[in-house]
């Protein structure tokens, strides 16, 4: 390019704009810039993202470009902006191009984004045709994700094709100046989707839909309500015998249901809230948000025994008429019986969920891709997400690394998400959920299909967890021998650690501390509390917590008390203990199958370890839901104790083995003394993490490495990870943790999809 002193006075640029960019109000943004800095050109959609042309007086141009991505609109992601000089053609005017959808797809799809405050205004204005219209939307708010079929993001390519524009949404629709220029979702009550209300039966009830609906939630009715990425149950959440109905009716016995609220002041009253949790609420993603509850409030079924509820705000018109109408918080779970993923066409909804509501709040605009609501909760000024969903998903995450060639992982059994990467970003899916189950299975594989259609991404390498039963193992195996892909197994505590390296940008070597439930053990074993030496290709396992009888397999995990057996099967008088008597003769058999080694795999897992020790205190014998016990655990521990239980470390076969045994026993000499339960709780969370800072120095003094990575689901645990992390940092590491990333299985794909492309980097 000419030196600017030198340069012609007269300059016309194409400016490649790439990103979150489209269905966002963009074109328009740049329309608006270029009449305000008085350029010519045109601005166009193609599957790349915007291209734009603009041309006038060399200041304007570079005060235009300047601009662009300074003042990109709140919606907009832009990831990458590249200028190249073209000759001046001497054109006048500037014009919106018609979309451009050939060529190899790289614009991004915008996540569903919270209803804004001009459509707000317009919603709750008497004088506005869009008056208590539960569909209004804009540029900078409404369905994306949920709705795309494919892109560009054109109202074609959307599940609002089959609605025809009324001529005033048209005229807003076609004017660059309009809010809603190029809104694909763009309706009004003459032209867009409609509500109805009817019964369990399937009759229409008559009256207006959202009043009707209001009086039935105010009657203690549990209404199904259609919203953005799939059904949820909703009922009173001040009312005992409502929340208890829907718990019987859904089979979810114990498992914390979330809260939707009005307000912020709603929010105020029924839980405490702070800068952080603030933001969170009011994020235009809208996430369920963790966070610690005042007495009062809610019914005591919402959250049974637990210290936090999960409140979330609205985010969609229909939410807030919703509450408007019935003056009430409502529980708002997910629409599906327990470990069924949600239900999101109408048909479905009506098959499976006939049972458990007593009417559905429907409307005609289809849903293209289910999506949970995402989790969040506030930590240290900041927030953390526990699962990636509605409203982040799937706007990739940019990453420190090239992917030489693309890539899909298809993450763990659990808490399941896919990951497709190439570039230099990685799209993680929405929450799929288990899939153990068949029908989850199938969103599975619509989810691969989607994804790699929207984002044109055709993966050389499929990556996968080593357990060879998984069905996600399987679908890749199946996979890459059927259309010739590459297969790389990554093993399940090092993809957490490699997670956790992508969310903060860093190739190792590190530390990294993976505590969850299960993983698949290189050595055939069931690891779950590891310490690795990794970097994002290769690991070493550097040491764990000392492997116990894991007596009867998978019913250990359903029933706590069998782990305190196996903690205690070598102590004599363990039957003694209220945990045995509880049990009655059982007690003695587990006792007998972990002695005998049969059916009793050997473990590691620091989740069991967290399971025995809420049996013994008497928290809980026996889960309805995963991790029941250890947030049960978590939630009786007295935050302001001390204390701390010796866990020694020693050297076994090369590597470090923490003895996790004699925390359990130190949990029970306090317990069996009358300690209170809550100060053991707290003890043994500090004797753990303590623990941890031991193990890691002395990894730190053999090798030099003074970052520690810490990942897995046992971290989701607030207490733990606050100890954790305060004395790894007394100690002098650098602590790397998730921000963006869940630390749990969901996290799983996108440190798959990473350690598949570093071990391609370093192949070649």
């Amino acid at each position: 390019m000419p030196s600017e002193d030198t340069a012609d006075p007269w300059r016309r640029v194409e400016v490649r704009v790439e990103g979150i960019v489209q269905g966002v109000g963009f074109r328009p943004f740049v329309h608006g810039l270029a009449e305000r800095f008085a350029l010519s050109g045109q601005v166009g959609n193609d599957s790349a993202g915007v291209l734009a042309e603009v041309e006038g007086p060399r200041e304007s141009v570079a005060s235009f470009l300047r601009a662009l991505p300074a003042e990109a609109p709140a919606l907009a992601d832009v990831q990458h902006c590249s200028v190249t000089d073209r000759p001046p053609r001497g054109t006048s005017g500037f014009r919106i191009a018609h979309s451009d959808s050939s060529g190899p797809r790289r614009t991004l799809v915008s996540a569903d984004a919270a209803t804004c405050a001009a459509c707000l205004a317009e919603l709750f204005d008497p004088h506005d045709r869009r008056y208590r219209y539960p569909f209004v939307n804009c540029t900078g708010c409404g369905p994306r994700y949920t709705i795309v079929r494919d892109v560009p993001y054109d109202r074609g390519n959307t599940t609002m094709a089959g609605f025809d524009l009324c001529e005033p949404c048209a005229r807003e629709y076609h004017d660059p100046a309009d809010r809603r220029y190029h809104a694909q979702p763009v309706c009004c009550p003459d032209c867009g989707p409609t509500l109805r209300l009817v019964d369990s039966g399937g009759a229409v009830r008559g009256g207006d839909p959202l009043a009707g609906a209001a009086e039935l939630l105010r009657a203690g009715a549990v209404v199904a309500v259609k919203g953005l990425g799939g059904y949820h149950l909703a009922v009173d959440a001040t009312s005992a015998p409502a929340t208890a109905r829907l718990r019987a009716r859904k089979h979810r016995e114990d498992k914390p249901f979330a809260v939707m609220v009005a307000s912020l002041a709603d929010a105020r009253r029924l839980c405490a809230v702070d800068d952080p949790a603030e933001r969170l609420l009011t994020s235009r993603r809208r996430p369920i948000v963790l966070l610690d509850r005042r007495r009062a409030g809610v019914a005591d079924a919402v959250a049974p025994g637990n210290r936090e509820l999960g409140l979330m705000l609205p985010y969609t018109p229909l939410h807030h008429l919703l509450l408007a109408d019935t003056g009430l918080p409502l529980v708002l779970t997910s629409g599906n019986v327990s470990d069924e993923p949600i239900a999101f066409t109408d048909g479905d909804a009506r098959g499976r969920l006939a049972g458990i509501a007593d009417a559905f709040l429907l409307h005609d605009r289809p849903i293209h891709v289910r999506a949970d609501d995402s989790v969040v909760r506030p930590w240290r000024g900041d927030g953390v997400v526990l699962r990636r969903s509605r409203g982040y998903a799937p706007e990739p995450l940019p990453v420190a690394w090239e992917f030489p060639r693309p890539v899909l992982a298809c993450g763990a059994e659990q808490k399941n998400t896919v990951c497709l990467a190439s570039g230099r970003r990685v799209v993680v899916s929405h929450h799929i959920g288990d899939v153990g189950n068949a029908e989850t299975l199938t969103a599975f594989t619509q989810a691969v299909e989607h994804l790699s259609r929207l984002f044109d991404i055709t993966p050389a390498v499929v990556a996968h967890d080593l357990h060879p039963d998984y069905a996600a193992t399987r679908y890749a195996v199946e996979l890459a021998d059927s259309a010739g892909l590459d297969a790389i197994g990554v093993q399940h505590h090092h993809a957490h650690i490699a997670s956790c390296l992508a969310d903060n940008g860093v190739a190792g070597p590190v530390i990294g501390v993976a505590f969850d439930g299960t993983g698949y053990g290189t050595d055939g074993t069931v690891w779950g509390g590891e310490f690795l030496l990794a970097t994002l290709a290769d690991f070493e396992r550097a040491g764990h917590l000392a492997p116990v009888p894991l007596p009867g397999g998978a019913a250990a995990v359903r029933q706590p008390w069998r782990m305190a057996a196996s903690y205690l099967h070598r102590d004599p008088g363990s039957e003694r203990l209220a945990v045995a008597r509880r049990q009655g003769g059982r007690w003695d058999q587990v006792v007998s199958l972990a002695r005998s080694g049969v059916n009793s795999p050997l473990t590691s897992s620091a989740g069991r370890l967290f399971d025995a020790v809420a049996a013994i205190l008497g928290v809980r014998d026996t889960v309805t839901y995963e991790g029941q016990a250890a947030i049960e655990l978590e939630q009786r521990a007295d935050p302001h104790e001390g204390g701390a239980y010796p866990a020694p470390v020693a050297e076994r076969e090369g590597r470090l083995v923490v003895d996790s045994g004699a925390l359990v026993r130190a949990v029970v000499d306090d317990h069996c003394r009358g300690t209170d339960a809550a100060v053991v709780a707290a003890r043994f969370h500090r004797g753990l993490a303590k623990a941890v800072r031991r193990t890691c120095d002395l990894i730190a003094e053999r090798t030099g490495v003074r970052t520690v990575a810490v990942s897995g689901g046992v971290f989701a645990n607030r207490l733990l990870l606050d100890r954790t992390v305060d004395e790894l940092a007394d100690a002098g590491f650098t602590v790397l943790t998730h921000r963006r990333l869940p630390c749990n299985d969901g996290g799983i794909s996108a440190g798959q999809a990473v350690v598949a492309a570093a071990r391609d980097r370093s192949a070649s």
